[in-house]
């Protein structure tokens, strides 16, 4: 049982909070039952599960290294206000992106609930993987892992430059649709295609103009009421949604 924030191996994962530590390491914490069951039912690595000294270990987590902590320790530790007793030490790993038919892009997404969220519908409409463009919150960020639901564990993501892979899906016979209000067309008029990756941009000035002269078609989501836009994991929501439509 530790008990003290100041043990050493408690101070190494609390650096995990921040990204450059993250980095060096290779490591991210991830935290409550939910992602946690997550990640022990995916091929990611858990080299240790933190513990609280009131919560019930299940049997079946147990193959992973255990460190009991005391709830002061898990607080520190704990991204929540409230935490649920469990936390865990995941390493970083790039799942490969076996296929292409079906790819989010994004371009500058900030928000980490909303990049979250779209890794999230993403995996629930059944794509192929998400790429994550320059100027996008890092991945491994709590918020994002969280807004995730654990979707991080199961669908491909790697940050990459957009312009760059837009050339090599196009290479590969991959229509490149930019979500955007200029020049576009409604999402409900484009040709079904089979391998399909949709491009949206950043919540305050959308696609990057250089993307936007790359994608083969412009799209948008028509509007009939009064509000000027959508947020744009539910925008994602839609337009991925009306993609995979036959």
């Amino acid at each position: 049982m530790i008990t003290s924030v100041k043990n050493e191996t408690i101070k190494t994962w609390a650096k995990l909070k921040i990204k450059k530590y993250r980095d060096q390491l290779q490591l991210f914490l991830i935290e409550g039952e939910h992602l946690v069951e997550e990640a022990l039912n995916s091929d990611w690595e858990l080299t240790d599960l933190i513990v609280s000294e009131h919560f019930q270990l299940p049997q079946r987590w147990e193959r992973v290294p255990v460190t009991y902590v005391a709830e002061n320790v898990l607080q520190h530790l704990a991204y929540t206000k409230s935490p649920q007793g469990i936390m865990a030490v995941v390493k970083m790993k790039q799942m490969p992106f076996e296929k292409h038919n079906r790819l989010l892009l994004l371009d500058a997404i900030q928000d980490p609930g909303n990049v979250g969220t779209m890794i999230r519908t993403a995996d629930a409409a059944g794509f192929d993987g998400v790429i994550l463009g320059e100027g996008t919150v890092d991945l491994y960020n709590d918020k994002v892992i969280r807004s995730s639901q654990g979707s991080l564990f199961h669908l491909p993501i790697m940050s990459a430059n957009l312009i760059e892979q837009i050339s090599v899906l196009q290479q590969q016979g991959v229509a490149v649709l930019a979500s955007t209000l200029d020049e576009a067309i409604p999402i409900h008029t484009v040709e079904h295609r089979e391998k399909m990756a949709l491009i949206v941009g950043n919540e305050g000035s959308g696609v990057d103009p250089a993307l936007l002269s790359k994608a083969d078609n412009r799209v948008h989501i028509p509007i009939y009421g009064q509000a000027e836009s959508l947020n744009v994991s539910v925008a994602t929501g839609i337009l991925i949604y009306r993609l995979i439509e036959k």
